[in-house]
């Protein structure tokens, strides 16, 4: 007889996520200001590679330009912020749905692309967006090459359960609820019948279409959705960093978002986690290592880190996970 109760071993995950969510928000409590400043840095990282595993791990398509993308999400809030005096907070939304109509809308022609061709057409919007940003004629907006300085947002209280919150925390705490937020969207979209859509158009494109699935416009969706995620990234670093600048934002940062979502793990939403915390730490440790060849460091851990976790480290986990499960008789 069937039971309709969940199962313990169903409910390990969400024990996990619990934890996991108890244990962070008592962590800027224990470390220093510049270390809460890293964990959130981790967080808005995180975003943007959910966003890249919707567009690479769950549609298939390549992009080298996210970058660009966070970009545009760091901008718009920046913008808002210091020319506008619009609450920080409420930045978050405008850059999500500014890069979701940009992402859209640059989905469109490259349909026309598929595989290296994409990934071509995505680098240049990586390389030009760069230069555009410190165009004369938009200097009034960007700040061109000085960039743009914004102010760190007071936290509301000064005590949160009896524990000092200076703006750190506040601002840690504040990039953790929007993560939670972006998390659940991202899980949302790709458990229902979006994500599902995508999946048969990257396994089977022709299959796909026959069955009625109107491929052009969820590719589309799938990269204004991703733009979206990347923008909330990039306005909430702008908001941590409290400046933007086009030197920031280069084509090797397009190129680290992809190797953060790689090291994580393709089609992982707690990869995401895993790709932002090896982007934000591992060129620090490289450094410390190394300080006269920091890269060549950084490049043997990248290689030791895909011979040894092919499918990512979140991949490996999984497989570690499996081998000490109990089986049942």
């Amino acid at each position: 007889m069937s039971s309709n109760l969940p199962s313990a071993e169903n409910s390990i995950p969400w024990i996990r996520i619990v934890v996991g969510l108890i244990a962070a928000c008592v962590l800027p409590f224990f470390i220093s200001n510049y270390h809460v400043f890293q964990a959130s840095m981790v967080l808005s990282y995180a975003i943007a590679l959910v966003g890249m595993n919707i567009l690479i791990g769950y549609s298939g398509q390549i992009s080298l330009g996210h970058g660009a993308f966070l970009a545009i999400g760091a901008y718009t809030s920046a913008i808002l912020m210091d020319k506008m005096d619009i609450p920080y907070w409420m930045t978050i939304p405008i850059a999500a749905f500014v890069c979701l109509v940009v992402g859209f809308l640059f989905g469109l022609p490259a349909l026309r692309l598929e595989g290296h061709y994409l990934a071509l057409a995505t680098f240049a919007l990586a390389v030009a967006l760069p230069q555009l940003l410190k165009f004369k004629h938009l200097e009034f907006l960007t700040g061109g090459v000085q960039g743009i300085v914004i102010m760190k947002p007071d936290p509301p209280w000064q005590t949160l359960f009896g524990l000092k919150l200076n703006s750190d925390r506040w601002l840690y705490f504040f990039t953790l609820a929007v993560t939670v937020v972006m998390f659940v969207i991202g899980w949302n979209l790709i458990r229902g019948r979006v994500g599902r859509a995508l999946i048969a158009i990257r396994d089977q494109p022709i299959a796909a279409a026959s069955m009625g699935i109107n491929t052009p416009m969820y590719k589309s969706l799938a990269f204004g959705v991703s733009a979206m995620f990347t923008g909330v990234a990039g306005a909430l670093s702008a908001i941590l960093v409290a400046f933007v600048a086009p030197d920031s934002f280069t084509v090797f940062l397009s190129i680290t978002l992809l190797v953060g979502m790689v090291i994580g793990g393709v089609t992982s939403l707690p990869g995401a986690l895993y790709g932002a915390i090896f982007i934000q730490f591992i060129p620090n440790i490289a450094d410390q290592i190394s300080k006269a060849a920091p890269w060549a460091i950084y490049g043997t851990m990248l290689i030791l880190f895909m011979y040894t976790m092919p499918t990512g480290i979140a991949g490996a986990l999984r497989l570690l996970g499996e081998k000490f499960r109990p089986t049942r008789s």
